[in-house]
C-alpha cells in the first residue's frame, strides 16, 4: 500500500470484468503498485485510488484475468523448433506435402547438413502411415534428415541420417526403445529411447542461438496470456549447456516466463551432471527455479507406445506399448531424486505406466522422506484408473494433464482404443472434483501452446473432427480458468504468489479481447477459440500489449 501513500498506485484497470480466482468475488476494476495487486473493487473504488502519475488501462467491456501458467510444456524445443520445417497437422495433411516441405528445406541447406522436421501426425495424413526413410530419401538424398512425430516419442530418419548414427539392419533396439523394421529392412522410424541413436549425432545449438530461442518462445507465450511456463526436460536438446543458456536468458533478461524448470532424470539425462555441479532443489529465483527432474515410463497413445495393462485394438496395430525401463530401475530412479529433494514430475500416459510411476514413488515414501507435501507429479496421466486416483490423493501425487489432447488426438484414440477408453481419458472433471488440483497444459510443441483451443476443449470435450469424447468430463469456464491459472502454480508451490488476483498477489494479469462470462454457454464455446490477448503483464511490468496501450509512446 505504500504507493497509494505516496500519492496513487502505479496502474489501474477500470471498466471491464476482473475475475479475481475461483470462488472470489469478481470486480469491475484492479490498481497495482510495486509489481502486486493492491485492490480490486468498483470503478469508483478503483478510481479513488489513483493519483496523477497512475498509468490507466480502460479495459472497455473486456476480461482481466489471472496470468496463464502453461505447466507442462518445452520452451526452449519449441523456440529452436520455430526455424525447423514446420509439419504440424493444421497445415500439413498428406505425405506429398511433408516431402516437399522437407525437400525444399534440403534445396535451401548446404549439402550434407542436418534437415529436421516437428510435428507431423501420421495418424491425420492421408496415407495413415509414417513415412520411409526410402521417401526421405528420394527428397533429400544428400543431407541426414530426421522428423518428429508430433508426441515427440518417435520419428522418422533418412539414410544418411542412419549411416550418420551408425545404424544398420543388425542394429540392436536400445532398452526402452524400437527401431522398426519390416521384412528385415530398416523402415527410418524410431521409436521411443532409440531416438537418441539418431539425435545424438545432430550437433548442438550453441549458447546464442539457444539464448534467442528462449526469448522467442517466450515473446510467443506471452502474446497468448502467459506469465508463469515451464520446460519440462532441459537438457533434452543440448545437455547440460541448457542450464546456462537459461541462466544467460535471465541475466540479459530475455525471460518473457516465471520459469519452472524440470531437469531430464533419464540415465542419458542431465540431472546427475547438475547435482555433482551443485545445482539443488529450489535453486534460483522468482523468474528462474530448478525444482523438480522427470522421467520417462512409457510413450504415447497415438503413437501406440503409452504402456497400457490391456492392449490396442488389433485393427490399430496390437501389443500394449513401451516401458521406458523395467520396475526396478525406474523405482530406484524415483527413490533417487525423491531423497535428493527434487519435486518427481514423471511422464506416464498408459495404466500400466501410471501403475509403474506410482508405485515407485510410494516406494520411494519413507519415514525419513515422506511423500507428504512433496506435490509429486505425473506427467499426462491420460489413462488413469479410479484406484489410482485414490491413492494419487491420498498421497499429495498432482496429475498434469493436456486437455488439448483430447482436441488433437482424440480422433486417433479412438482408432487405437476404441471409444470406452477414450471417453474416460484426461478426466478433467472427476479430477477436479474428486480435489486432485489438476493444472492445464499443452505439452508444446507436442500440442498447440494456443490457450484458447485448450479452454474450448475443456469446455467442450469435442475433437477437431466435432465428435465428443466423454460430455460428464466438461468443465465450465471459471473451473478450466482455475485449472490454467491457479492450479498452474499450486504445481509448482506458487499459489501463495500467483494464481488469483487477490490483494497482496503478483500482478501477473492477462487482458483477453472480449468478456467470456458475457457470452451464453453456445457462443463462448463457438468463440472461445478466437480470442485473443490484448494486454500481458507480468509483476505488473508489460511484456505483451497487443494495442499499445502502455508503449512509452501512449
Amino acid at each position: 500500500m505504500d504507493g497509494i501513500r505516496g500519492g496513487g498506485v502505479d496502474l489501474v484497470l477500470t471498466g471491464g470484468t476482473v475475475w479475481c480466482g475461483l470462488d472470489l468475488p469478481r470486480a469491475t476494476a484492479l490498481a497495482i503498485s510495486g509489481g502486486k495487486v493492491v485492490a480490486t473493487g468498483s470503478d469508483v473504488e478503483i478510481g479513488a485510488l489513483a493519483g496523477a502519475a497512475t498509468r490507466r488501462v480502460d479495459l472497455a467491456g473486456r476480461l482481466a484475468i489471472p496470468a496463464l501458467n502453461e505447466a507442462h510444456m518445452h520452451l526452449l524445443p519449441y523456440g529452436l523448433g520455430l526455424s525447423q520445417v514446420n509439419l504440424r497437422a493444421e497445415e500439413v495433411t498428406t505425405l506429398d506435402e511433408v516431402l516437399r516441405r522437407i525437400g525444399a528445406a534440403a534445396k535451401a541447406a548446404p549439402k550434407g547438413s542436418w534437415i529436421m522436421g516437428r510435428g507431423y501426425d501420421h495418424g491425420a495424413l492421408d496415407v495413415g502411415r509414417h513415412p520411409t526413410a526410402v521417401e526421405l530419401d528420394r527428397v533429400a538424398p544428400d543431407n541426414p534428415v530426421f522428423i518428429r512425430r508430433t508426441c515427440g516419442h518417435m520419428g522418422v530418419a533418412n539414410s544418411a541420417a542412419m549411416q550418420r548414427a551408425g545404424v544398420g539392419h543388425n542394429t540392436p533396439d536400445p532398452e526402452g526403445g524400437v527401431i522398426e523394421r519390416k521384412g528385415g529392412v530398416l523402415t527410418g522410424l524410431f521409436q521411443e529411447r532409440a531416438m537418441r541413436l539418431v539425435l545424438n549425432e545432430v550437433p548442438p545449438p550453441g549458447e546464442p542461438e539457444m539464448v534467442d530461442a528462449i526469448g522467442a518462445a517466450g515473446e510467443e507465450l506471452a502474446s497468448l496470456g502467459f506469465a508463469s511456463a515451464t520446460d519440462m526436460n532441459v537438457g533434452m536438446t543440448a545437455g547440460i549447456a541448457e542450464i546456462a543458456a537459461y541462466e544467460r536468458a535471465r541475466k540479459d533478461g530475455r525471460l518473457r516466463q516465471r520459469m519452472w524448470q524440470v531437469l531430464a532424470g533419464n540415465p542419458e539425462g542431465i540431472a546427475e551432471a547438475a547435482w555433482t555441479g551443485g545445482l539443488r532443489p529450489d535453486a534460483g529465483d522468482e523468474m528462474l527455479r530448478w525444482g523438480a527432474v522427470k522421467v520417462f515410463a512409457d510413450g504415447s497413445a497415438g503413437g501406440l507406445t503409452a504402456a497400457f495393462f490391456d492392449p490396442y485394438l488389433e485393427s490399430a496395430g496390437g501389443g500394449t506399448g513401451v516401458f521406458c525401463f523395467p520396475d526396478e530401475t525406474m523405482h530406484h530412479l524415483l527413490g533417487h531424486y525423491h531423497r535428493q529433494g527434487w519435486q518427481l514430475d514423471i511422464h506416464a500416459i498408459g495404466d500400466a505406466a501410471i501403475e509403474q510411476v506410482l508405485s515407485g514413488m510410494e516406494a520411494a515414501g519413507t519415514a525419513e522422506h515422506p511423500l507428504a507435501g512433496r506435490r509429486h507429479r505425473i506427467e499426462h496421466c491420460g489413462f488413469v484408473t479410479a484406484g489410482q486416483r485414490k491413492r494419487m490423493l491420498a498421497h499429495g501425487i498432482l496429475p498434469v494433464p493436456q486437455p488439448v489432447f483430447m482436441y488433437e488426438f482424440g480422433d486417433l484414440y479412438v482408432k487405437n482404443l476404441g471409444k470406452p477408453r477414450s471417453e474416460a481419458a484426461y478426466p478433467m472433471r472427476t479430477w477436479f472434483d474428486e480435489g486432485h488440483n489438476p493444472s492445464a497444459s499443452s505439452d508444446c510443441p507436442v500440442s498447440t501452446v494456443d490457450p484458447f483451443i485448450n479452454l474450448y476443449t475443456m469446455l467442450t470435450r469435442r475433437t477437431n473432427k466435432g465428435i465428443v469424447l466423454g460430455a460428464e468430463e466438461r468443465l465450465s469456464l471459471e473451473q478450466a480458468l482455475h485449472c490454467y491459472t491457479w492450479a498452474g502454480a499450486f504445481s509448482q508451490f506458487a499459489e501463495a504468489k500467483r494464481g488469483t488476483l487477490a490483494p497482496g498477489m503478483d500482478a501477473d494479469i492477462a487482458v483477453l479481447s472480449e468478456d467470456l462470462f458475457a457470452l451464453d454457454p453456445d457462443a463462448l464455446t463457438e468463440r472461445v477459440r478466437g480470442v485473443a490477448c490484448d494486454l500481458t503483464l507480468l509483476g505488473g511490468a508489460v511484456t505483451h500489449d497487443r494495442h499499445g496501450v502502455l508503449s512509452p509512446a501512449a
